[in-house]
């Protein structure tokens, strides 16, 4: 049956048919050749922009929803869904947000931290970087991730370009406090992960944790007033020098957390974390990304190649996060039998070469890969969203509009 039945008799098509029918035709031909991912951009745009004006309709009706907010009202409406799994052990949304609360109180009474106050954390991978993260973020205070890769000089200029009220140090970093201490400000107050310390001068955190409160601190200590006020600050890599904070806002918090959203990710989703938590990705991205579906993420101390696969098997992984040479030394990893029996759907990272992304996809089978490109301290981002092989994202036809 045509579709011209019913307002033309048989036979008798208005004259303007054929031409209109043609030049569809050919447009869509055009659209094809010329633009072949305008729909899905299009898509993914518009997408982009509802959650931007629903974020700025909450502003506008005086309502800031932060993370850390979100996250709160997860712990409080899925209690016991699994937000972290280290090493084997799960932590769910109310056990992270309950000794988030301890180290709260910790350092409510026996440091007398203020809103606005920096505090300086010196961690590895390990559940208790999320705590200590979440519970100095529930006083108001600005978090400095510092890079524990670096040592001495670096690592004292990083320390004091923040200027830190208070230091927390990870207990399997204390030949690097050792280094440091001489030369730390005096009124820098150190804490390290343990129960016992070797240093006179430096306070001990795991004891008084176990012995704190769980009680929630009063809302208005972390309540935002805006979304550009500073929450973070995450340094660069000081590969031009030494390196520089980047000072990350309320709003660059919530941008970075609705990445993995924005790729297609959901709540069922398993997120596999095996980058620093000190560096963006990790933390924003994937920490942020967690907590903006409601998901599970699986933390891993360091990135192992030859582990990679047989965690994702084994704690049922659907997206995973890379650098680009992440992904070549997975491919350069002795080829095994069933590297393709895994969950995995999602890799989400930057800098993968063309020939490693196909090498990838041929080894360990049909994940969509994800590009991104932007930097910590940088005010734009470019989304690869549609898998196209390629360096670092693509500007598709709406960027370049």
């Amino acid at each position: 049956m045509s579709v011209w039945d019913g307002l033309y008799p048989v036979g008798m098509l208005p004259s303007w048919a054929p031409g209109a029918a043609a030049g569809i035709l050919s447009l869509h031909l055009i659209q094809k050749l010329l633009f072949p991912y305008f729909w899905a951009d299009l898509r993914y745009l518009l997408k982009v922009l509802r959650y931007g004006l629903r974020m700025k309709m909450y502003r506008l009706q005086g309502n800031i929803e932060t993370v850390l907010d979100k996250f709160v009202k997860l712990a409080e409406k899925q209690p016991h869904k699994p937000f972290l799994v280290y090493e084997g052990k799960v932590h769910t949304y109310q056990e992270v947000d309950m000794r988030s609360n301890k180290v709260a109180q910790v350092f409510l009474h026996h440091a007398a931290l203020k809103k606005g106050d920096t505090v300086a954390l010196l961690m590895g991978n390990e559940p208790d970087f999320i705590h200590v993260w979440f519970g100095l973020a529930k006083l108001g205070c600005v978090v400095a991730f510092l890079n524990f890769n670096i040592r001495s000089r670096s690592l004292l200029h990083c320390i004091d370009s923040c200027e830190p009220k208070i230091l927390v140090v990870g207990a399997g970093l204390l030949g690097t406090l050792e280094e440091i201490l001489p030369s730390l400000q005096k009124d820098v107050s150190v804490w390290i992960m343990a129960k016992d310390s070797a240093f006179p001068t430096v306070h001990t955190l795991i004891d008084k944790i176990e012995a704190a409160s769980e009680d929630t601190v009063p809302v208005n200590r972390w309540s935002a007033n805006s979304l550009k006020s500073s929450v973070l600050y995450i340094f660069t890599s000081g590969t031009t020098g030494l390196p520089k904070a980047a000072v990350i806002s309320q709003l660059q918090v919530l941008k970075g957390a609705a990445g993995l959203w924005a790729f297609g990710a959901t709540a069922n989703d398993v997120i596999y974390i095996t980058l620093p938590l000190y560096h963006s990705a990790a933390s924003l991205l994937g920490i942020g990304g967690c907590i903006e579906l409601g998901a599970t993420c699986v933390l891993k101390k360091k990135f192992s190649a030859s582990q990679f696969w047989s965690d994702c098997k084994k704690y049922n992984v659907t997206i995973i996060q890379y650098i680009g040479e992440l992904c070549r030394y997975l491919c350069n990893q002795p080829v095994k039998e069933g590297e393709k029996d895994h969950q995995v759907w999602l890799a989400v990272g930057n800098g993968v070469r063309k020939d490693v992304w196909r090498e990838f996809l041929d080894r360990f089978g049909p994940v969509k890969i994800c590009e991104f490109y932007g930097s910590t301290e940088g005010n734009i981002c470019f989304m690869n969203h549609t898998g196209k092989i390629g360096a670092v994202g693509r500007a598709n036809f709406f960027y370049k509009v």
